[in-house]
């Protein structure tokens, strides 16, 4: 399960946390981590030492033995934010939506402001 519909091996990550619980050892844990690390080094900045973080919980979720979960921050969210830049322009331009906006009183040139800051 994903929060953003982004493909990770378009883009590197920056950090990531990889959270265990249940009956499983550390040197378990991290031997893995930093093997799927070393596996995968190309999708991992290398200016950002010791970017992964690990942490355990020994009591397991009720009716699991063991669940993980895993937080990246990854450079291929720009897919996301292209996206919605791009549905945003098409919009924009056919001024769909705008009056509700001004009509509360928001400015044109707010949005125009908007659209050049998630472009920067």
């Amino acid at each position: 399960n994903m929060m953003t519909a982004s493909d990770f091996r378009n883009g590197r990550y920056l950090t990531c946390s990889a959270i265990f619980r249940g009956k499983v050892s550390m040197k378990e844990v991290e031997d893995q981590m930093r093997n799927v690390q070393n596996k995968n080094q190309t999708y991992f900045v290398e200016w950002i030492p010791n970017n992964v973080q690990t942490a355990l919980c020994s009591i397991p979720p009720r009716n699991l033995k063991m669940s993980s979960t895993f937080v990246g921050n990854s450079t291929s969210i720009q897919e996301l934010f292209k996206r919605v830049g791009d549905q945003f322009t098409a919009m924009f331009r056919r001024k769909a939506f705008l009056h509700w906006y001004t009509g509360e009183g928001m400015d044109e040139m707010e949005f125009t402001e908007a659209e050049f800051n998630m472009n920067d």
